[in-house]
């Protein structure tokens, strides 16, 4: 229930619990009726539209006169100013993540020596997880690793947040660099369905190297839905090419 005696508006706290709730991922079926919020919290449709009026400018839901209220289809930007993780940034754009993992195996590394810079026969670690924002598919992430390094994340919690994180924790490494390719393709169907990615839709597809000092410590392949996920990049100081 809302507090009467505080000194926010009863409309702002509404709104905030609304926020909440949406994190939270309550709302993927069906977002609330004016009257249903009105009863529900024992305020005044005026409140309610007050705040629905808030999460509408703000692109959280789609209000049309004669229509109920829907959740706006969220679209995630990433800036690649620097490295960054998926899980922090789907928790900074007020989205709940979470990941289920497809598989942990151990396997010759293959041609991801190359990039890890071990030969082709030394054994890896790859862990392969799909990311959902809310309730929703946005990512399938193929990670190899050293052996010596991804045998200490096999018994670890890898249905939420950051792999880096992981690494920091369960192994002493800080990811201090690396690199990304991004292109875009048609991606096979097991993964097409496993993303629950519409006819005609293209995935992105990201090729990630990270380094811990002078040592690749993750090779990185991933499937990311082209039609919910965009990249972009930004500059400071530039100065004009001459020509």
């Amino acid at each position: 229930m809302l507090d009467r005696t505080s000194p926010l508006p009863l409309w702002a706290q509404l709104l905030a619990d609304l926020r909440r709730r949406m994190a939270e991922g309550e709302f993927e079926e069906r977002f609330p009726t004016e009257g249903a919020c009105a009863r529900d919290y024992e305020v005044s449709r005026q409140t309610v539209r007050e705040a629905l009026r808030r999460l509408a400018a703000d692109g959280l839901v789609v209000r049309e006169r004669g229509r109920a209220t829907t959740l706006a289809r969220p679209e995630f930007e990433q800036p690649l100013h620097a490295m960054y993780s998926l899980s922090r940034s789907l928790r900074c754009q007020g989205v709940a993540e979470r990941s289920t993992v497809l598989s942990i195996r151990t396997e010759p590394a293959g041609q991801c020596g190359d990039s890890l810079g071990i030969e082709p026969e030394e054994p890896v670690v790859c862990i392969e997880r799909l990311r959902f924002a809310g309730e929703e598919p946005l990512a399938i992430m193929r990670s190899w690793l050293p052996a010596d390094i991804g045998s200490k994340l096999v018994e670890a919690d890898l249905e939420s947040g950051s792999l880096y994180d992981l690494l920091s924790e369960k192994c002493d490494i800080r990811v201090t660099g690396g690199w990304e390719r991004i292109w875009p393709f048609n991606p096979p169907a097991a993964d097409r369905q496993l993303l629950r990615l519409p006819k005609g839709e293209a995935a992105l597809a990201v090729q990630r190297l990270a380094v811990a000092g002078d040592r690749p410590v993750e090779w990185r392949v991933s499937s990311i839905r082209g039609d919910r996920y965009s990249f972009k990049a930004e500059w400071a100081d530039f100065a004009p090419a001459q020509y």
